[in-house]
């Protein structure tokens, strides 16, 4: 059985298992439990009264989180010449096309997002297997395959964030950082889960949203009530 260090006790008799806590509190509470040394991130999980195996079931989306998620994403721009310099204004930090597809062909993938355009898909595409797996594979539902290249670089980094529900009918996120302020946490989760229950398929029956839990880096889980959302 793994032992309990004292900072994890600490943490743990300040969650009261089985408590339903407002948004507010979760909030202000997922900072005084993270005990990490580094500014740790804050993560939601979501989960909903859907069966993802059922494709008239699935939930994707994307949202743009009011004060972003704290972290800094390096974003890869595959395009044609002539919007390379569109793509590099707008703050890409890797910008080109046949010289990167080359390189994730042969195993690199740095990046955190990637974005492309139409016409260039039939060479993105050969990449598939390599970017799939990773979730970094460009998709015109995420905003992330477009003519305007520029746009969807500020937009992610700003705090555009795509999701999706995984194979347990979970939704997980990051939602902020351990130093942000308790208000901004609740805005950016607001944001967040009221966007997820937009996106509730016609065909779901009962109770959408199941349960909301709030942690950080290595915490312990904050069961939210979701009335207060």
């Amino acid at each position: 059985m793994t032992k309990l260090t004292k900072n994890k006790k600490i943490a743990l008799e300040k969650v009261e298992i089985g408590k339903e806590y407002s948004l507010e509190e979760a909030a202000s509470l997922v900072k005084e439990i993270s005990t990490t040394k580094f500014d740790a991130s804050v993560d939601i999980d979501v989960r909903l009264g859907v069966d993802p195996r059922k494709s008239n079931q699935m939930v994707r989306g994307v949202v743009t989180l009011p004060h972003g998620t704290g972290k800094e994403f390096k974003v890869l721009v595959l395009c044609t010449p002539d919007k390379e310099e569109e793509a590099k204004a707008a703050g890409a930090d890797y910008v080109g096309l046949d010289e990167y597809v080359e390189k994730i062909k042969k195993g690199w993938t740095d990046v955190d997002v990637i974005i492309t355009m139409p016409p260039v898909m039939a060479k993105v595409g050969q990449l598939g297997r390599i970017l799939g797996p990773r979730g970094l594979m460009p998709n015109p539902k995420t905003g992330t395959v477009t003519m305007e290249v520029g746009k969807a670089v500020e937009e992610v980094k700003k705090g555009k964030i795509d999701f999706k529900v995984d194979k347990y009918g979970i939704v997980h996120s990051a939602v902020g950082k351990v130093s942000f302020e308790p208000t901004k946490l609740v805005d950016n989760i607001r944001e967040f889960v009221g966007m997820v229950n937009k996106l509730k398929p016609t065909a779901a029956k009962g109770t959408y949203i199941l349960s909301v839990y709030l942690s950080s880096t290595m915490s312990p889980g904050i069961k939210i009530d979701t009335k207060s959302i």
